[in-house]
């Protein structure tokens, strides 16, 4: 054995070395890119359903509109 002390006195006694793996790195990175990628779609789908659905209800409303006044105004016509 050679006279060189390989302890690292920096680390409490017991705790592994930690070493970091420049793969294992670009790989959890790309896995948290991923996740707000699918995140930021999911939100997209969800703006434009709620587009969708906003652009129904409002062309429903309108319609209503149309009816009462087609009818309020064939009304009027008839009592005068």
């Amino acid at each position: 054995m050679s006279g060189i002390d390989r302890t690292d006195h920096t680390r409490p006694h017991g705790q592994p070395r930690i070493e970091s793996n420049p793969q294992k790195d670009r790989t959890t990175m790309l896995i948290y890119e991923d996740l707000a990628r699918a995140r930021m779609q999911e939100a997209e789908r969800s703006a434009s359903q709620y587009r969708l659905v906003h652009r129904l209800r409002t062309a429903r409303r309108w319609r209503r509109l149309e009816r009462w006044v087609s009818e309020h105004a064939r009304r009027h016509a008839d009592s005068g």
